[in-house]
């Protein structure tokens, strides 16, 4: 057990190293959601302004772009650190060493949650110091749409991944535009019934409709409903394992071939 945990600990290192020495992969993680967030902010600011009645938008739009990009950055996290090695032509060496898949898959877990931490944290305090909206404010249920949200980007990423493995790079794309095809159906500014009924339908087949929903019962009837929670949980282990089951077939089968030796740019 200790071994594999210095192995985790020997691939995490990697890419610290790799943010200590590249000022412009820290910059990059909290680029996006911070600009986001000023966008949605002036757009909200400009709602609140201008009517009375939805005074609760900045906080709304707000906290559903933060939770939105705890998503995309945790996937898009997972992937990148999967197509590091790729870049680098490292993956074939990795499995020389004693690495295994599931230790792999762990350090990219890790990898993903620090750089998401980094780049929400940076948004979420500029959200306060600009518009006074705290996405804190939901108290502790944040914590469990957090790591909802993160679980799901890091099932799409597991899935991401092996298409890579199965087809190369040439599935690369597939890391940075997969996870929109779900904002629209996940209610994120707004809620899953003012979608057509077949779309609703679809809509709660996936975990992020659950968490968003949640959201705004915090936000507007101060009430956390378990029912969503615990929807959005027995969602994410689903995903989890078909995430996990398609990874570990498209890992046998790249070993198989002697492809994952030929993959880097």
């Amino acid at each position: 057990m200790s071994g594999s945990l210095q192995r985790i600990y020997g691939m995490v290192l990697r890419h610290v190293y790799l943010w200590r020495r590249s000022w412009v992969r820290v910059l990059e993680t909290a680029y996006w959601p911070t600009m986001n967030m000023v966008l949605w902010g002036f757009i909200a600011k400009f709602f609140s302004a201008n009517s009375p009645l939805i005074e609760q938008v900045p906080a709304l739009l707000i906290s559903g772009l933060l939770l939105w990009e705890v998503l995309f950055r945790g996937q898009i996290a997972f992937a990148l650190a999967f197509l590091e090695e790729l870049y680098s032509r490292n993956l074939g060496h990795l499995f020389v060493s004693p690495l295994r898949p599931t230790e792999l898959i762990a350090s990219m877990v890790t990898v993903s949650f620090l750089r998401t931490c980094v780049g929400i944290g940076v948004a979420a305090s500029l959200a306060i110091a600009l518009y006074a909206a705290s996405i804190f404010d939901l108290g502790l249920p944040l914590l469990a749409f957090f790591f909802n949200l993160l679980v799901t980007g890091w099932a799409v990423g597991l899935m991401v991944a092996a298409l890579v493995l199965r087809y190369g790079l040439a599935a690369e794309n597939l890391a940075w535009g997969t996870i929109f095809i779900l904002a629209p159906i996940s209610g994120i500014y707004y809620p899953i019934s003012v979608l057509p009924d077949w779309l609703q339908n679809v809509a709660r087949c996936l975990p992020t409709s659950y968490v968003f929903e949640g959201m705004r019962g915090v936000l507007l009837e101060s009430v956390f409903k378990w029912n969503l929670f615990a929807g959005a949980v027995a969602l994410n282990v689903v995903y989890v394992l078909i995430g996990a089951g398609i990874f570990f077939a498209a890992f046998r089968g790249a070993r198989r071939r002697g492809a994952l030796l030929q993959m880097g740019e």
